[in-house]
């Protein structure tokens, strides 16, 4: 590849290092927050809040700092933009990915992926179509000619976009990154023969929200059958050389998360206000400003 990376996450899956990422809503004031954190992502999150692609193209664009575009010399955000889809793997939502990744994403999230044919669809619905005999055909793509609009997002001509929007790591230069969340039995059962039959997958997220549901266990993330199920996705796909995402990574956990072999590391951005909380401590003690100073 002559040009730098755009998309972050691939960068540093690429490169055996770890991505740190976080859930938002499609929101502009949440956007202009995250644009200048340490974050390496955003998973914009579409599947349990509305679908609102209005919201979603501001929130790309408020994602862009254009200081530090210029810094970087990059046109592309500092975070990288990805989208989780409201569909279930099951209903394809071919759409729901065209429309995305027309915006600008640089990937998509897959919720509640479960056979080899979902995970087809998955790969398929976020690529070009191109002719049998060409390179890296399979699988054959289904996503609709609408580029304008993403190639603006990320700062290059059409010709090149074309050159690029492809998935990663089927296409090594790709930019586009092809997440499935693996959320119960049945996509634990097919997890072998999907990273083995499927080219182009760059990432498995566990879900363990509904994979506790299913198990009688409800948000019980440390639940003995909650661990030996995502203990079985990580070795599969650790035996593939394919990256694992733990959704619920906090400072307590964090250490063992990494221990496990996880490399995309999603937490929730707490926000914090210090001077609320300095001014509640020392009300709730009677102090005034002065009595402080006096006691220190």
């Amino acid at each position: 590849m002559t040009s730098a990376r755009l998309n972050k996450v691939i960068g540093a899956l690429d490169a055996g290092q770890h991505v740190f990422a976080t859930f938002s809503a499609a929101d502009p004031s949440s956007a202009v927050e995250l644009a200048t954190t340490d974050y390496d992502a955003v998973v914009f999150e579409m599947e349990h809040k509305p679908w609102d692609i209005n919201a979603l193209r501001d929130s790309f664009q408020y994602l862009l700092n254009r200081r530090q575009i210029f810094e970087a010399d990059s046109p592309a955000p500092a975070v990288t933009p990805l989208v989780r889809i409201p569909a279930n793997g099951a209903e394809r939502a071919q759409w729901h990915a065209k429309q995305a990744l027309d915006l600008g994403a640089f990937g998509i999230v897959w919720p509640h992926v479960c056979t080899v044919e979902e995970a087809r669809n998955a790969v398929a619905a976020c690529r070009y179509p191109r002719l049998p005999d060409a390179p890296r055909h399979e699988p054959p793509g289904l996503r609709g000619d609408g580029p304008h609009a993403a190639t603006r997002y990320w700062g290059i001509p059409n010709t090149e976009y074309y050159a690029r929007a492809d998935v990663w790591p089927l296409d090594p230069d790709g930019e586009i990154l092809v997440g499935l969340m693996i959320e119960d039995q049945l996509g634990i059962e097919n997890l072998p023969d999907i990273l083995d039959r499927v080219p182009g997958i760059g990432l498995v997220l566990i879900g363990e929200g509904d994979m506790s549901q299913e198990l009688g266990v409800p948000r019980q993330y440390e639940h003995p059958r909650v661990l030996e199920c995502k203990r079985r996705i990580l070795d599969v796909c650790t035996a593939r050389g394919v990256a694992v995402g733990h959704p619920h990574v906090t400072a307590a956990n964090v250490e063992r998360v990494l221990d496990d072999g996880y490399r995309f590391l999603m937490s929730a951005p707490v926000r914090t206000y210090p001077g609320l909380a300095k001014g509640r401590e020392l009300t709730r003690h009677g102090m005034t400003g002065r009595e402080i100073r006096s006691n220190e």
